[in-house]
């Protein structure tokens, strides 16, 4: 049984909108494809046969990989969850020990994660390290660039 994963409403929807491109537009598209391949001809030597079943295994398998995420999703509702502790929605400043920058990064469920626009994974060594910490709390955090230190500066929703 697949883990449940958290996820933002907004997440969820995002998901919801690719699953239904998926099936209603990109499976009709490859259909056509291998539609226009088989009349080609011999298939033992018919590229465009292999590329669109090809295509057709990658989208069959994103939209299998699509319904379990949905089907396991837990969708945050910030009502639940208070500024107090850190948590999985929460958005988080922090400080790197030695320097005078803050980051701040939101907690999402692996399927949201986006480091570079600032979301990181609950599942990532900082997201595990600082779940459950308060404001003040000093975290130190196994990277595979090494350790480094954070001190938690503020908690938003």
């Amino acid at each position: 049984m697949a883990k449940e994963t958290f996820i933002t409403d907004e997440g969820y929807k995002r998901l919801e909108q690719e699953l239904e491109e998926l099936k209603t537009v990109r499976r009709k598209e490859v259909a056509e494809k291998i539609k226009v391949a088989l009349s080609f001809g011999d298939l033992s030597e018919n590229s465009e046969y292999d590329e669109a079943k090809n295509e057709q295994a990658i989208v069959e398998g994103r939209i299998a990989e699509l319904e379990v995420q949905l089907k396991n999703a837990r969708i945050l509702d910030d009502a639940e969850f208070s500024t107090s502790n850190i948590h999985v929605g929460s958005t988080v400043t922090v400080r790197v020990k030695g320097k005078k920058t803050t980051n701040t990064y939101q907690l999402v469920g692996s399927t949201e994660a986006d480091p570079l626009g600032g979301r990181i994974s609950d599942e990532s060594p900082i997201g595990k390290a600082l779940i459950g910490h308060a404001e003040g709390d000093t975290v130190e955090v196994e990277t595979p660039g090494g350790e480094i230190v954070l001190t938690v500066v503020k908690i938003a929703k």
